[in-house]
């Protein structure tokens, strides 16, 4: 038995070298743990024949597995995939779900085979997006549905009485893995659109506008209630109870959680009071100059 993940990465204000969470708790339970910069490379490959697995599971790996990996354990490659097949194939299927406004969205028990998310399924489990769910709170959620549904799915299959099943051909639709630029806010779009926008960047690398100079990374938003918004360009901030509110494309939103560069995130009502000229000024998608 073993686990492979990433190599270790700087994260952090200081910069140091974190372990991925699966390379600690792997670690904690005795279990050896590889961790390759590329899977393609031969001696990756060697390394996963010498422990001889009957059964490799995947999740949010990041890396496609090459066949010379697929065809090593027995009873071939799982995946967990945060998404109901073949909706949302890809490398942000939960991101791109909460973009799109899905209402629901769910996670797959599928067979890896060459192709990117094509391979057949075992088991699918449907879960409700919350209407103000950001994406860091539904992977966790999927998470733990994908490890159950695993778990509960897994006998049936190594004895063979559960077999994989192709994907339809309806319903495909393709997730890209996403830039930074584009969490950011153009306030011209809908009210809905900039609230999506913020879920699905959240927490991480959440979405952002510029004040002047100064990026704001916007981290909470909710639909503003009881007070109309002023005839104002989208992207004039003005005063909603104690609140910082934008106008957007249709209407408007209020900020709830706000970071300025460098500094902690905080409420948006002590954001403003420490910065009263925020209310009346323009927020724009970019930086001036850009």
């Amino acid at each position: 038995m073993g686990v492979v993940t990433q190599p270790d990465r700087r994260s952090g204000r200081g910069r140091r070298y974190a372990a991925p969470p699966v390379k600690e708790l792997a670690e904690s339970e005795g279990i050896a743990v590889f961790q390759p910069a590329r899977l393609r490379e031969a001696t990756a490959i060697v390394q996963l024949q010498s422990w001889a697995p009957d059964l490799i599971v995947v999740a949010a790996f990041g890396q496609l597995l090459p066949e010379s990996v697929l065809n090593i354990p027995r009873f071939g490659v799982l995946n967990i995939h945060p998404s109901l097949l073949p909706r949302w194939r890809g490398a942000s299927p939960i991101q791109a779900a909460i973009l799109a406004g899905d209402e629901i969205t769910g996670v797959t028990i599928m067979q890896l085979d060459a192709g990117l998310d094509t391979g057949p399924l075992l088991a699918k489990r449907t879960v409700q997006i919350g209407a103000e769910e950001n994406a860091g709170d539904l992977e966790l959620r999927l998470a733990q549905e994908g490890a159950d549904l695993l778990i509960e799915c897994l006998p049936a299959y190594l004895a063979g009485e559960l077999r994989p099943q192709p994907q339809p051909e309806a319903g495909i639709t393709m997730s890209r893995r996403l830039r930074k630029e584009a969490a950011q806010l153009d306030w011209t779009h809908t009210t809905a659109e900039l609230c999506n926008q913020v879920r699905a960047f959240a927490p991480e690398p959440a979405a952002y506008t510029f004040w002047g100079r100064q990026r704001i990374k916007i981290l909470q938003v909710s639909a503003l209630q009881g007070i109309k918004p002023p005839a104002a360009e989208p992207g004039t901030v003005f005063k909603a109870h104690t609140k910082p509110a934008v106008v957007t494309g249709d209407g408007s939103l209020v900020l709830e959680r706000l970071q300025m560069a460098g500094k902690r995130p905080m409420k948006s009502a002590a954001f403003l009071r420490g910065r009263k000229n925020f209310e009346g000024a323009i927020l724009i998608p970019q930086e001036p100059g850009e």
